[in-house]
């Protein structure tokens, strides 16, 4: 280790003299050296483990050990080895989407690893009878430790001696008040000190600390559920079941149409022959919908990125359209964080409004106002700060009130009510006791309402005094005998100005929105009335200590509940389990640490810009700007994407039904397969792959309904089976009608050229059904590929590279009357039977 400058050295000892001055005397001398040295061997030390839970190994072989991986990657390698590389380019996918995946979870392992919730800084602890300053890492069990305000607490501690400690809880309890402890309370690593100062002892370091175990929890990888990818996966499980035997009897059937497997190995035809089967193999797995599933995901966090709105994991985008419940967190998703002036109730009616504004006004007026203090300058800018303020008192968190001494020698307090109220003039006459409870019956209404107040009174024991008798005023800070209450200083919490309009969007979507938060259940509710949560009903309000622990009795009580108070980090996450259980797809919006559980437990976290970084590490989603007005254009993406995902779903499992279809016509029948896999690349290309991107970005905003894989499969066994049909139709009937030997090389490539155009045709008839409505911008896009598909036959590259050719003479006839048989074929498939079955089905349920 460096050993330190001389100027350092001096530098450290002058901090640690200043502070060890500066600090009151303690009685006991704390941890010496050697106990020090103990607990450091021990490993008892405020040091927390950084690794995330899923090691960069792990990421890997996750992404390239897939299913679809191993049946492309052993597919390409087949036809690699037969020297026909044209036909494995269809392999390159498998680069593209593991790349995807890879790059996608290394980013959200980056994110999980720098989670913390601690601020790593230095801080004062009492080591040997001294005070000296160590780094955060450095403090052990049984420290004494000096809290002081505006330091975050490093580790858990047991107060030992106070003086006037507030701390803000916020991150991890919610609650957006501060919070004063006596001697002997716990205090937690992750609040941070308002106000005040204390000693207390380390009862916690490290991963034993409260806020570390809030990290731990958080960092535990969980992989955002994909009703498409679950849906891609069963098809590739079922193919898998088909794939393997159905590959092993093509290689046989396709050696045996080029004279068996001794015969094939001595011309060389057994590469034809397999290049054949992996043709069958490649057509059945509906490699294109992955690929494009991965970059609709990214082209979607891309463009909500220009919304301020930040996708950390693409999964997340599908999740937004299925979303039913939203979680709201009070602080910084409803309302700001902030508080604003609402109003100031007059009590005393011999004096004039405009003067206890003015009075107002000049008590807040200090240097470095305190929250109030600007609520008020912001709520009042018509009135200015006069300059007959001689002498005041700034606001103290310990002292909780401030005041303000005029040249005309009265002077004014503003403060907690229930301090200056101790102080009323003549407290045990009966006027003042129904003043008192008057008061404090108007505080506790308002209070219930979610305002905070503050009391303005006026010092009656100076009214007399001359303006040069309040010379040691500013030197007391005590409350004077006798004060007058004059008026209430009336403030809210800031509520967002989009809140109420986003709220309204999501009742209209049918998404059930609940506040769950720290504060007081009156609190909330009355924000909860102010923004319309429930429309024109009063929201249901609860406190959430009277919650049960068994989530489905909690689920059951969650059901007439829109409004949670008091409610703990551990209770959002027991919520959000609740939801589930009632098969409910949750979403959770929040901002501090306290919300970092229940985010990670959601199906869809969303923290707002201003946010804790551990509660912005586990989210999916982050709104950069902290907009609220942000999650309707959020959710819409989601639902473009899932619903125009869901339609394009059905060209490529079509595809995988007459590929299926196909193989097991080509085995029964003992024939050549029909076409190649540069065929299938190129027709794919042109009727799937190309126009399910484009139709993917078009404009939809409907909303998801359960049940993706099994619309996807009504639509594409209709349109598979017809496609396979006519394709194996031509297959059995054009060699016999023109008389070809399909061992011969020459009548095969005409043969699959034909089955080729076939299945063209079959395909743009395909997309015209998902295109629909066509009378738009899709009828154009119909028109183009179908017109791209016929012009490649012309251009020579294109005819050469893809074994592709226009039939000419009595096999353009053939090709003709092969594409009009299809069309029947397809029309009876897709349209007259689903017809026959649906009137069946209407007369079997009249009777």
């Amino acid at each position: 280790m460096p050993m330190a400058s001389d100027g350092d050295a001096l530098e450290q000892h002058e901090k640690t003299k200043s502070s060890q001055t500066a600090m009151p005397h303690v009685d006991e001398p704390g941890l010496n050296a050697q106990a020090v040295g103990v607990r450091v061997n021990a490993g008892q030390i405020n040091v927390v483990k950084s690794e995330s839970s899923r090691s960069l190994g792990q990421i890997i072989r996750a992404n390239v050990f897939t299913l679809f991986n191993a049946i492309i990657f052993i597919a390409m390698i087949v036809v690699l080895l037969t020297g026909q590389w044209k036909d494995a380019v269809f392999g390159c996918i498998i680069i593209v989407n593991t790349g995807i995946g890879i790059i996608t979870e290394l980013k959200a392992k980056r994110t999980l690893d720098k989670l913390s919730i601690l601020v790593e800084s230095d801080f004062l602890v009492h080591r040997d009878g001294r005070d000296e300053l160590i780094s955060h890492d450095q403090i052990v069990l049984d420290d004494l430790l000096w809290i002081r305000a505006g330091e975050q607490v490093p580790a858990d501690a047991a107060i030992v001696k106070d003086y006037g400690l507030e701390l803000d809880e916020s991150m991890l309890t919610g609650e957006s008040r501060t919070v004063s402890h006596s001697e002997g309370e716990e205090v937690y690593s992750g609040s941070v000190a308002v106000s005040g100062l204390a000693l207390a002892r380390v009862v916690a370091v490290g991963d034993d600390g409260y806020a570390a175990k809030l990290t731990a929890k958080a960092k535990v990888f969980k992989k955002t559920r994909s009703d498409l990818n679950e849906g891609i996966n069963t098809i590739l499980r079922v193919m898998t079941f088909v794939v393997v035997p159905l590959c092993v009897l093509l290689i046989w059937t396709q050696l045996g149409t080029v004279g068996g497997l001794q015969s094939a190995i001595q011309t060389g035809l057994w590469r034809q022959a397999v290049v054949a089967a992996v043709a069958g193999v490649v057509s059945m797995i509906p490699e294109g919908l992955v690929l494009l599933t991965s970059l609709n995901f990214a082209i979607a966090a891309i463009r909500l990125a220009r919304q301020q709105t930040l996708v950390q994991e693409l999964e997340s985008v599908e999740t937004l359209a299925r979303v039913d419940a939203l979680n709201l967190d009070k602080t910084g998703t409803i309302t700001d964080g902030g508080i604003m002036f609402s109003e100031l109730r007059v009590l005393n009616e011999d004096e004039r409004r405009e003067d206890l504004e003015q009075r107002l006004v000049d008590v807040c007026a200090e240097e470095q106002p305190n929250a109030t203090g600007k609520a008020v300058a912001e709520g009042l800018p018509q009135i200015h700060p006069s300059s007959q303020v001689s002498q005041r008192i700034p606001f103290s968190s310990a002292r909780k009130w401030s005041a303000a001494a005029f040249t005309d020698g009265s002077q004014w307090y503003m403060g907690a009510p229930e301090l200056l109220l101790d102080r009323i003039e003549d407290g045990q006459s009966p006027q003042s006791q129904s003043a008192r409870e008057r008061i404090d019956t108007l505080i506790g209404q308002l209070t219930d309402e979610g305002s905070r107040v503050l009391l303005l009174a006026r010092n009656m024991d100076q009214d007399t005094a001359s303006p040069s008798s309040d010379s040691h005023f500013a030197d007391t800070h005590e409350l004077p005998g006798s004060l007058h209450p004059e008026a209430l200083v009336v403030c809210t919490e800031r509520i967002r100005e989009d809140a109420k309009s986003t709220l309204a969007w999501f009742r209209d979507q049918g998404v059930r929105c609940r506040i769950i938060s720290g504060d007081n259940p009156g609190t909330v509710r009355a924000i909860a009335s102010k923004v319309e949560l429930t429309g024109n009903r009063e929201p249901r309000a609860m406190d959430a200590r009277q919650l049960p622990d068994d989530i489905e009795e909690l689920a059951e009580v969650l059901e007439h509940v829109d409004v949670l108070g008091r409610v703990l980090p551990e209770q959002k996450k027991a919520i959000v389990q609740a939801l589930h259980a009632r098969q409910h797809v949750v979403a959770m919006t929040g901002d501090g640490v306290n919300d970092s559980l229940a985010l990670k437990e959601a199906d869809l976290g969303v923290a707002m810009g201003n946010a804790a970084p551990a509660t912005k590490s586990v989210a999916q989603v982050v709104l950069v700007d902290s907009k609220f007005s942000h999650l309707p254009d959020v959710v819409a993406r989601g639902r473009q994407v899932m619903a125009n995902m869901e339609r394009v779903a059905g060209l490529f499992v079509v595809k995988t039904v007459y590929s299926a279809l196909i193989s097991i016509g080509v085995v029964l029948s003992a024939i050549p397969y029909p076409y190649l896999p540069r065929h299938i690349t190129y027709i794919g290309s042109l009727t799937i792959g190309i126009p399910a991107f484009l139709l993917a970005l078009a404009p939809n905003v409907s909303r998801y309904k359960p049940g993706f894989l099994k619309r996807v499969v009504a639509f594409a066994l209709p349109c598979g089976i017809a496609t396979g049909l006519s394709v194996l139709l031509t297959a059995w009937i054009i060699p016999f009608e023109m008389g070809w030997d399909l061992s011969n090389r020459a009548d095969l490539a005409e043969l699959r050229v034909v089955c080729s155009i076939v299945l063209f045709a079959m395909g743009i008839f395909v997309l015209a059904r998902v295109a629909r409505p066509l009378r738009s911008w899709r009828g154009i896009l119909l028109l183009v590929f179908a017109a791209a598909g016929i012009t490649g036959l012309f251009i020579p590259f294109i005819a050469k590279f893809f074994e592709l050719s226009m039939p000419s003479g009595t096999t353009l006839l053939a090709t003709l009357s092969a594409l009009a048989v299809s069309a029947c074929v397809f029309l009876f498939c897709v349209w007259l039977v689903p017809w026959a079955l649906r009137i069946f089905s209407r007369r079997k349920m009249t009777r």
